[in-house]
């Protein structure tokens, strides 16, 4: 069934009484406004609130802690990502912007971790998916982080080193992960190893070993 349009009236044609209504609504916030912030010079009318301009980027307005912002990678308390390389939030994004690559965990409680974790912002939508379907709350959104713009595409793709560090900007120079990840730093190549985190390395028990009692 065809939906017809109103069609519209003299006046409507004109145009002119919609643009004197905008004009009038303007000017009434103008003037409203101006009242009431040259009241509260005087230390007037201190309960009612007018329009404020915020002075970006030197002035930042408050941002409510459930706002979806830049990503960041969240550690274990050995300074290694908590990502168990599960795919979970790669396979569930509709934007199609994060990249995993999984390696093996020296530590027999840990199923994997990424050597490789890519998310490009020129991409993402910002629809959380990738916060709500990962197990291990591995990855948030939670970084307050907006000015997320770049001159390049390519500088818009967050590495390991930015995610786990969301105040790194490129370019970036060093590379300070220890555990052995593939750094575009070093031409994608595995760079870190699990000696600088453990030490000699995580001592590899069986998880269903059984305790002996002592007599």
């Amino acid at each position: 069934m065809a939906i017809r349009k109103r069609e519209l009236t003299f006046w409507e044609k004109l145009y002119l009484p919609q643009i004197f209504s905008g004009l009038k609504l303007t000017m009434k916030h103008f003037f409203v406004n101006l009242f009431i912030h040259m009241a509260h010079r005087l230390g007037l009318m201190k309960n009612s609130s007018a329009a404020v301009t915020i002075q970006y980027p030197e002035e930042r307005r408050w941002l409510a802690p459930r706002l979806r912002t830049r990503h960041r990678l969240m550690l274990r308390e050995e300074g290694t990502p908590r990502c168990v390389g599960c795919m979970m939030c790669e396979t569930i994004c509709p934007a199609k912007c994060i990249t995993i690559v999984a390696g093996e965990h020296p530590d027999p409680n840990v199923e994997k971790y990424p050597t490789r974790f890519d998310i490009d912002l020129g991409k993402c939508v910002y629809c959380g998916y990738c916060v709500e379907a990962c197990p291990e709350d591995a990855i948030r959104m939670d970084t307050q982080i907006l000015d997320i713009a770049a001159y390049s595409r390519d500088a818009m793709k967050l590495d390991m080193h930015e995610l786990l560090n969301p105040t790194l900007r490129k370019p970036l120079k060093e590379c300070e992960l220890k555990f052995p990840h593939k750094c575009a730093i070093h031409d994608g190549k595995i760079t870190g190893s699990w000696d600088a985190v453990y030490g000699k390395g995580p001592k590899k028990s069986n998880q269903f070993e059984s305790e002996t009692p002592s007599h």
